[in-house]
């Protein structure tokens, strides 16, 4: 008898080890407790489970609706949801057949913005970076209906399907999990959940020191022949190891381990988050492309395009403009942090109603690439958003460049202010202004402020032919309108530039 039970149960288990597991129902980890949805649209909700299995979701706010799909070969499956007003707490259950559930609680309805970027984004509250007022502002963090999610860091060379978390899931803002957090979105968040009323989640995909070519899909980086070598090396083909030494000239990492590494960023924290669904994304990146100035002017958009495409909408788009640093010149000259913030701008402008800027151009010292004052970047990150995507009656932005004809000694200068322009908050003339002749040479100018006029002269140039303002890595200038908003720098020559044909770091 003792034989037999063996011989069973020896029959049983090696039954069981050929049969295939039964699978849990596992959603990606951008579904949690705690999370916000794009209200009124229709938000996607995936993950896996058994293949073959019927997968049905049933949502608090849709009595009686239920959204089924059946699983994959491979597990995978999607639903839509039609998703309610602002509001909640809502509950979603997830069910396979009539056995496994999972049940997400304390889901709210409100406005979603991924927060990507480089170290300035990258900066929490306390930590590696510390902001202004730090003790305060997190002792002060208490906002329920602001939830927060950041993205792990991780690098592929394909698309992955799946992004962790490194903060465990959605969590509700407070002091306790808000200090490692991006402080430039946190303060971008705090000040649209004030200013709409409703609530408001942030996804935070940043690496400090990364390119933006780091975070587009090698079809969009295609478009690029800069990068041919690179999409070859991680699609396998053989490269001269030289060809490779573009894309981490520091000497720091290598080409196959390094988040600088064209597409890897894309593939591992930005593809495995579509289609989760957003109202727009925040962008503080471009220092680490400031070699490669002239570049972006085509590669930002190409990135915004490319995000578009994956997502499947257009999306609104904001860009935090380089702060000033590095040492300031007396004298005035190049500069390709001037160029960068150029190509933001050209972007900016590119997107229409979708795109908007943050002018940092006052907000940044000379000997710290990370500026303490996110507060600034935040909150005129959040003007932007509150004007563009919410159609509300509020400044953008400060003056910036319309139009310009010369008028013999002179240049006139046309901008387009939210209202009339002030020299300074001391009232001291206005400074960072250059003008040049047809020797390309570059003078400080003397500058009468009319309303949205300006009168640009100089006793040294005669025959004037182009105009310059805040046009240096870190200049000194105080054009403001009358809500205290710095004007954006611009130029009105298309004069050689320093980074023209300059593909490299």
């Amino acid at each position: 008898m003792k034989l037999i039970y063996s011989w069973l149960t020896a029959v049983a288990m090696s039954a069981a080890a050929v049969m295939p597991a039964r699978a849990e129902i596992v959603l990606a980890p951008l579904f949690s407790d705690n999370m916000v949805i794009q209200r009124e649209t229709e938000a996607a909700l995936w993950g896996t489970a058994t293949p073959g299995a019927k997968i049905s979701v049933v949502a608090s706010w849709n009595k009686g609706f239920k959204a089924e799909t059946v699983a994959a070969a491979d597990g995978k499956w999607q639903v839509r949801l039609s998703t309610p007003a602002a509001g909640g707490p809502h509950t979603i259950s997830i069910a396979e057949g009539k056995s496994d559930r999972v049940t997400l609680r304390n889901v709210m309805s409100g406005e979603v913005w991924l927060c990507c970027g480089q170290s300035n984004m990258d900066m929490p509250l306390h930590g590696w970076g510390t902001v202004f007022n730090h003790e305060r502002e997190i002792a002060e963090a208490v906002y329920p209906d602001l939830r927060i999610m950041q993205v792990k860091w991780n690098k592929s060379f394909s698309p992955l399907d799946m992004a962790e978390s490194s903060s465990g899931g959605w969590q509700e803002c407070s002091p306790a999990v808000i200090p490692s957090f991006s402080a430039a979105a946190y303060f971008f968040g705090r000040d649209l959940t004030t200013r709409l009323g409703v609530p408001v989640g942030l996804i935070q995909a940043s690496w400090g020191g990364t390119p933006a070519e780091a975070w587009m899909s090698a079809e969009a980086l295609g478009e690029f022949r800069h990068f041919d070598d690179a999409i070859a090396a991680l699609k396998g083909e053989p490269v001269d190891s030289v060809a490779l030494e573009k894309y981490h000239p520091k000497g720091d990492l290598g080409f196959y381990d390094n988040p600088k590494t064209p597409t890897v960023l894309y593939n591992a924290m930005i593809r495995p988050l579509a289609p989760y669904a957003v109202k727009g994304a925040i962008w503080y990146q471009g220092e680490d492309n400031v070699g490669r100035a002239r570049q972006y002017r085509e590669l930002l958009p190409a990135l915004v395009a490319d995000w578009e495409k994956l997502w499947g909408q257009k999306l609104y788009f904001g860009i935090a403009q380089l702060a000033n640093y590095l040492p300031r010149k007396d004298v005035p000259s190049e500069s390709g942090w001037a160029e960068l913030r150029e190509a933001q701008m050209m972007t900016a402008r590119q997107l229409g109603d979708r795109g908007f800027i943050a002018c940092l151009i006052d907000n940044g010292t000379a000997d710290d690439i990370h500026p303490r004052d996110k507060q600034t970047v935040g909150h005129r990150l959040a003007l932007g958003a509150l004007n563009k995507a919410y159609g509300l009656n509020v400044a953008e932005g400060g003056p910036r460049y319309k139009s310009h004809r010369i008028d013999q000694n002179r240049i006139i200068v046309e901008l387009e202010s939210n209202c009339n322009i002030a020299y300074s908050s001391e009232g001291y003339p206005v400074k960072g202004v250059e003008i040049a002749g047809k020797d390309r040479v570059f003078r400080k100018a003397d500058v009468i402020v009319m309303g949205e006029t300006l009168q640009v002269s100089s006793p040294e140039v005669p025959f004037p032919v182009a105009v310059r303002y805040a046009w240096a890595d870190n200049p000194e200038c105080n054009l403001i309108d009358c809500s205290g908003l710095p004007a954006y720098p611009f130029r009105t020559d298309d004069f050689p530039m320093v980074t023209d044909g300059h593909q490299g770091y």
